[in-house]
């Protein structure tokens, strides 16, 4: 391909060299700034789960609390899942959940001051979380399916 073709990538496409490598996005002008994300996600699944769930009846035990600590593992090495991602030192990190009847809503939150977001936190820690509570019910659970992981909220300050 002509050189000319890959300066069009490289200015489209910020993780591209100019040879169409992959690169991780120098971010080292930028100034450190508080940054927060906030991602969501849920776990759908029969009510029969979540009544079990609420009896603390499942047979690997305490769902919520292994999987909030899955989520907030998961989101401290986001760099390590995702190849690209800035490894960020992170100042907090929450997981929380809410339980439907029929589903159970996932939160991350992820804070950090620096030099790039932490967009990639909150949705790595909402991923493990809802990997985390289906590898945990799936036992009792043949029809549960993880949706709609997204990032809800941005600030930078």
């Amino acid at each position: 391909m002509s050189s000319s073709r890959w300066n069009f990538v490289k200015k489209t496409f910020s993780h591209l060299n100019e040879t169409g490598g992959a690169c991780m996005v120098n971010v080292g002008h930028k100034p450190a700034q508080r940054r927060r994300a906030v991602a969501e996600g849920k776990l759908v699944c029969a009510p029969a789960t979540i009544r079990a769930l609420k009896k603390n009846a499942l047979p690997k035990g305490d769902v919520l609390t292994v999987a909030q600590i899955a989520g907030i593992q998961a989101a401290k090495r986001a760099a390590e899942w995702i190849p690209l991602c800035h490894p960020l030192g992170l100042s907090h990190v929450e997981v929380n959940f809410r339980v439907r009847p029929a589903a159970i809503e996932i939160l991350c939150a992820a804070e950090t001051c620096a030099q790039t977001g932490v967009e990639m936190e909150a949705l790595t820690g909402v991923s493990a979380a809802a990997l985390t509570l289906y590898d945990m019910c799936k036992a009792v659970d043949r029809t549960m399916r993880i949706e709609g992981i997204q990032v809800v909220k941005k600030i930078k300050e």
